[in-house]
């Protein structure tokens, strides 16, 4: 492909991960055009040309979350090599973004909020990248042994870690972050301990 080709595609790269930026600390509605133009350098009529409306940004915005979300989930299943410890990736996510979840809160979580709020006919549409989370997580405990309650345990790890972000950014302390993430690594452990063979595991246990 000609650099001239790639030229448009990437300028819209541009302005959805400058608008992905500027969505998550001063909130989609406060966001205009003009912001976001001027993060990346282009005049109105250029950026008209790639995006008519902020609308059309926001569905750029949740496609390229979906996109990262994706690729960072399926770097933790290629990198770890246990169901807890791929877990625990999960949970250690909230200690490696400590300094904005502290300043904006989770960045799914805000924009699900905002959406809703404000009646988004593309609320779903960004609650689909915590549908990401759920079914990755409920894979996770499905390998530990517990399929039969693996979705709850995955809907109450995500729901945990959201309300971890959300009073840590609240009281802006960054020592909740890490005391939680530790006591839920401890739980997980925990479901280690408790897990139940698998048919794969009984077989060559028998075996």
């Amino acid at each position: 492909m000609s650099t001239t080709a790639s030229e448009p595609a990437g300028t819209r790269r541009r302005i959805a991960e400058a608008a992905d930026a500027l969505f998550y600390q001063r909130g989609f509605e406060k966001t205009s055009f003009a912001d976001i133009a001027e993060q990346v350098n282009l005049s109105r009529g250029n950026f008209y040309y790639h995006f008519k409306t902020k609308d059309e940004i926001l569905a750029a915005v949740i496609a390229l979350r979906a996109a990262k979300t994706q690729a960072m989930l399926d770097g933790w299943t290629e990198g770890a090599r246990t169901p807890v410890d791929r877990l625990c990736r999960f949970a250690e996510m909230m200690v490696r973004n400590r300094k904005d979840i502290l300043r904006y809160g989770c960045p799914v979580g805000t924009l699900c909020a905002e959406l809703a709020k404000l009646e988004h006919p593309a609320q779903g549409d960004a609650s689909m990248i915590f549908g990401q989370f759920r079914s990755w997580l409920r894979e996770q405990f499905e390998a530990l042994g517990h399929a039969e309650d693996a979705d709850g345990l995955a809907m109450h790890l995500l729901s945990r870690s959201q309300g971890i972000a959300a009073l840590a950014s609240a009281f802006h302390d960054e020592g909740f972050i890490r005391h939680e993430v530790t006591l839920i690594e401890a739980w997980l452990q925990s479901m280690q301990r408790k897990a139940r063979p698998t048919k794969a595991r009984q077989a060559k246990t028998q075996g």
